[in-house]
Parts: structure tokens; sequence; C-alpha cells
């Protein structure tokens, strides 16, 4: 009885996967996140290569990347208009990011820490633009967590940008379980090597990449190039 319901799971498995992969096939391809930028030459390099969407991490010292809202705002000024600016930010003070969205300095708001569903709401009503929720996931409570979350997209991650990758499997029995799951961010470890086996095993909307895609922490051009052409299929 054990081998029999093994088999059978498995089975559930490779047919939710299967699955997974024909609707991916079906849609279009998968958007590309670029995060971290801080400097002039990183725009330069996202408008040669137009990912879906950038990110600046806003005034969080802990991270190297971190710019002011001064430095945001000059930075986007030169940026492509095809490129969705997205301010990235740590458990902040709501009235930072709505203030940055109102004024047209971001137009996607990111949050990376600890912040409530009631925040969530609270930011979406002030800044009118869509809001996206990051999640560590270290187990399926986590995931089920993320997935019923208010905000406008989710983001899923191993750690806070600090390129973990987690365990994929338990994307593939949430869709067991439910059928289908919620349009996601897939985070965490991302790299050239993994990304057609992260897309393949996961079926993310996005994938959101930083580390990856420098050399000694400088955005690098044939990087990027390499991740948008593997996230397209091309």
């Amino acid at each position: 009885m054990t081998d029999d319901r093994t088999e059978m799971k498995a089975r559930g498995l490779k047919t939710a996967e299967l699955n997974m992969q024909k609707s991916r096939k079906a849609d279009a391809p998968v958007q590309v996140k670029i995060c971290g930028l801080r400097r002039p030459e990183d725009i330069e390099i996202v408008n040669q290569t137009l990912p879906e969407y950038c990110g600046f991490i806003v005034e969080y010292d802990k991270s190297f990347r971190s710019v002011s809202r001064e430095e945001v705002k000059n930075l986007v000024q030169n940026l492509d208009k095809r490129v969705c600016p997205v301010g990235v930010f740590v458990d902040p003070d709501p009235g930072l990011p709505a203030a940055m969205a109102r004024e047209g300095i971001i137009s996607m708001i990111q949050l990376h820490g600890n912040e409530s569903p009631e925040m969530i709401r609270r930011l979406q009503a002030a800044a009118r633009v869509p809001v996206v929720k990051a999640f560590i996931i270290r187990d399926y409570e986590d995931l089920q967590r993320a997935v019923n979350s208010p905000s406008d997209e989710i983001l899923l991650d191993g750690g806070k940008g600090e390129g973990k990758p987690f365990a994929w499997e338990q994307i593939r029995r949430y869709r067991q379980e439910h059928g289908s799951i919620r349009p996601f961010f897939l985070a965490g470890g991302l790299t050239e090597e993994n990304l057609r086996e992260a897309i393949e095993s996961t079926g993310p909307k996005a994938v959101d990449l930083s580390s990856s895609v420098e050399i000694n922490r400088f955005k690098d051009r044939q990087k990027v190039e390499n991740i948008i052409r593997l996230a397209r299929g091309s």
C-alpha cells in the first residue's frame, strides 16, 4: 500500500508539472525584473536590454545597493518608459513609498519586510500603484500565507535579497492540491545555470535577479542579456 501511495503521489506531481508547463507555453514569455540599480550605468544597461521591471532598494542601510529617494528620482528620469520602475522597501514608513508613487518616481511598490496585511491595504489605497509583497518560503505554510496575501502581486524568495533558493517543490505541491496558484515573481538564487529549470519547475509570471547579473558588485550588461534571453526562451 505504501508503494502504491508513493507511486500515485509521484504521478500526481508529474501531471501537475506537465499541466503547468503546457499552460506556461500558451502564455506570454516569463517577465524579468533586474533589481538593485544604483548608478547611471545601470540605467543604461536596462535601457539597452529592456527587462519588464527594474528595482531600486530605497533607503535600506543594510544593503550596499541602497539609494535615497532623490537618487531614485534622478535615475528614473533617464529610464526607458517601457521599463517599470519598482521601489523596494523593508518595513518602511508607509508615507515614503506612497509619496514616491504619487510623484511618479516609481510605478510599483515591493515590500520585503514584515509588513502586515493591514499596512498593505492602506498603502494600496494611498499609493494607487500595484503593491508586491515578498515572502520568504521556508515551508508549505509560508507559501499558503503568501498566496492569501491582499497584495496585488506576490514574490516568493529564499531570503531577504540574499540570493538563497527555496524548495521549489512546495509550488508543485500547491498546484497539485489546488489545481493552480496565483501569478508570482520568483526570486532567490537564480542564475544562468538554473534559470530554465526554475521556470519549468515553477511556472512564474516573472523572475527577479540582482547579484547573479553582477561582476564585482556592478551590473553587467552581458549577464543581463543572457538572463533575459533565457527567461524569454530565445
